[in-house]
């Protein structure tokens, strides 16, 4: 991991263009999947996507390897939107993540399961998407990280920019807040 890390470090500091088309094929799903989860809004989304790879073009140098390159493009990703909700009046990032009422369905994962295995997959995806947006905007954000992003601890802790027990702390009380949306009404 170090290795690959300290490579990618080298060809953004010579600004490699095939390195760059690696990367985006690589995190393109999963970047804009968590822009979309900040933002709400997938024409936003997009836009910070590609004003993302775009910082990533032009402070490529700036990346040292010691981290994941994953955690340093997320919290890009992270600060940009954190960055155009601020110029926004009266918008907060809280606001942004609101989800749209015409959302795509969620899909069902592959296979062949039950249609009444299906119905009650369905209800509990429901369930979440309905109690997720009711959560704060911190603890909403590393449930995504964690569970959709599937990173570690670590990564997500640098991507919030906050210590590793805080990033602890928020997932578990957002893991507990989640809980508690459920049960009491969310579903």
């Amino acid at each position: 991991m170090r290795q690959e890390c300290a490579e990618i470090a080298r060809g953004l500091r010579k600004h490699d263009p095939d390195l760059l088309d690696r990367l985006i094929e690589r995190y393109h799903y999963r970047l804009l999947r968590y822009l979309i989860s900040l933002t709400g809004d997938r024409a936003l989304a997009e836009d910070a996507f590609q004003e993302t790879w775009l910082h990533v073009l032009e402070r490529g140098g700036q990346y040292n390897g010691r981290a994941s390159f994953e955690s340093w493009l997320f919290s890009i990703a992270r600060h940009l939107v954190i960055d155009w909700s601020r110029k926004k009046k009266g918008v907060s990032l809280e606001a942004l993540t609101e989800p749209d009422d015409d959302r795509a369905p969620l899909q069902v994962p592959a296979g062949q399961p039950s249609p009444l295995g299906l119905v009650a997959e369905r209800e509990q995806a429901d369930r979440l998407a309905r109690a997720l947006p009711s959560l704060p905007a911190v603890y909403r954000e590393v449930l995504v990280l964690r569970f959709q992003e599937e990173m570690k601890l670590e990564e997500i802790a640098a991507v919030a920019g906050v210590t590793l027990s805080t990033a602890k702390s928020r997932l578990y009380r957002g893991l507990e807040a989640l809980r508690r949306s459920i049960e009491g009404g969310g579903g």
